[in-house]
């Protein structure tokens, strides 16, 4: 019994979908530009917060030791460093190699620098897994001053441009929130007004329904149904939408010098495949029973 309930209120929440066609076709394109958008600007966030994330990476400190410092202790300080919590990669710069980029910056008189390379101070460069960590670490590095390692001279960093790229990455953030929330909030509009369509044609036969003692979710479900099937269809096509037409913009960009120039890396679309899906089918879903819920509150309350 149970199943043949089951089985009747999907049949009729199919029945409902094709029985209104103007209405449920008017709602199925609203709900795909909506997911459409939502999936344009999706993309373009992650690809935005991807290139952040490739500069946080290469953006770092610089810790530069006194230049008579023991190899020994050199290489004990780079252990300790790796060992920090936050730090993605240490790379150390000899004199030679101080000495190499200075002769680089000025070509013009190179010759003049011939025989400084002791001078010049060791050091490492660090950079980190998460831009955040970055005050941590400097703070921890300069604590070992005072317990060991006082060969360690300065920490050279570039904090204007690390708080730039986290204040760019929390506004991106915040504004991705913010959108999501509106299209959720009009999907859920559209869907729920759609579907008030259908239970207005049907109000005679809802209150017949109450009278010989149908419940509530009896008469419910079929418009549910309803409303996750407009969402699961709309998720569907904006999917494959997305999917052909941001593989060729992205194409597209990617045959230009200054993407080349710039090094500029684009996120596969298969790398956000399974994110956008998961995304698609909850905001299918989701807002086909929540506005189908919407619109029956009215009638199931009389």
């Amino acid at each position: 019994m149970k199943y043949n309930i089951v089985g009747y209120l999907i049949k009729e929440g199919f029945s409902n979908t094709f029985k209104n066609k103007k209405s449920t076709f008017a709602a199925l394109i609203i709900m795909i530009a909506t997911m459409i958008v939502f999936g344009v600007f999706f993309s373009i966030t992650k690809n935005i917060n991807n290139m952040i994330t490739e500069l946080e990476h290469s953006q770092g400190i610089q810790v530069f030791m006194l230049a008579n410092t023991p190899q020994q202790k050199i290489d004990e300080i780079g252990q300790k460093i790796k060992a920090l919590d936050g730090v993605n990669s240490v790379k150390f710069v000899s004199k030679e190699d101080a000495m190499n980029q200075m002769k680089d910056n000025f070509a013009d008189y190179a010759d003049l620098l011939n025989g400084l390379e002791d001078v010049l101070p060791p050091s490492y460069l660090v950079t980190f897994t998460d831009l955040s960590k970055n005050y941590e670490v400097q703070n921890e590095i300069n604590s070992w001053k005072d317990s060991g390692y006082p060969e360690i001279s300065k920490i050279q960093n570039k904090d204007d441009t690390t708080n730039a790229l986290l204040n760019v990455g929390n506004w991106i953030n915040i504004v991705s929130t913010a959108i999501l929330a509106f299209l959720v909030i009009v999907s859920i509009f559209i869907i729920s007004n759609t579907i008030k369509l259908t239970v207005h044609a049907r109000r005679k036969e809802i209150s017949i329904m109450k009278y010989v003692g149908a419940t509530n979710s009896f008469i419910r479900w079929p418009f549910v149904v309803e409303g996750i099937i407009i969402g699961v269809v709309a998720a569907i096509i904006s999917l494959v939408v997305i999917g052909f037409a941001y593989n060729a913009v992205i194409d597209k960009l990617m045959t230009l010098d200054l993407m080349s120039k710039l090094g500029v890396v684009f996120v596969n679309f298969t790398d956000m495949l399974n994110l956008i899906l998961i995304v698609y089918a909850i905001l299918g879903i989701g807002i086909g029973v929540v506005g189908s819920m919407i619109s029956m509150k009215r009638y199931l309350e009389v």
